[in-house]
């Protein structure tokens, strides 16, 4: 099986071993909305990037040029650090918290990524790079994975 095959069906199965733990140990409202509400939110931010052709995803399928895998790997990461965060904190601090554990995350492995060939960076925007990978990758990070977690907070 190819790695991009392999890459996907591992990021579709930890992000469903995740939802599968929400729904176990988690109130019904705030599992939907972390899982649910996250898919939406990375979907809407991946097709951003994509229609303005800062980001091109390699492996399939795809919705609108966003893989239907990525929205198990972003919301299960948002998950699993947000259960982390809730761990030494609550609230808004949680959620900031939960933000920057996602993004310590992706500055550790999205270059990989890149060198695996599952997705390239294709934008010109000046600023910095961490091995190849822009800054608006990390800021959009810590967004959207702050955004995630705040959708469970009323149903914690």
């Amino acid at each position: 099986m190819p790695s991009n095959r392999v890459y996907a069906l591992t990021t579709v199965g930890l992000g469903a071993l995740l939802l599968a733990h929400a729904a176990v140990t988690w109130p019904p409202l705030a599992t939907v909305a972390l899982f649910g509400g996250g898919a939406v939110v990375a979907f809407v931010a991946e097709a951003i990037a994509v229609e303005l052709d800062w980001l091109q995803h390699h492996i399939g399928p795809k919705i609108a040029g966003v893989p239907i895998y990525i929205l198990f790997g972003w919301t299960g990461v948002v998950y699993l650090v947000f259960r982390i965060a809730l761990l030494v904190t609550d609230g808004w601090t949680a959620v900031a918290t939960a933000g920057g554990i996602a993004t310590t995350y992706d500055l550790l492995t999205d270059q990989i990524g890149v060198e695996n060939g599952h997705w390239t960076y294709r934008d010109s925007l000046p600023g910095p790079r961490y091995r190849g990978v822009p800054w608006w990758n990390f800021v959009g990070w810590f967004v959207i994975s702050c955004l995630t977690s705040a959708l469970a907070l009323p149903f914690l």
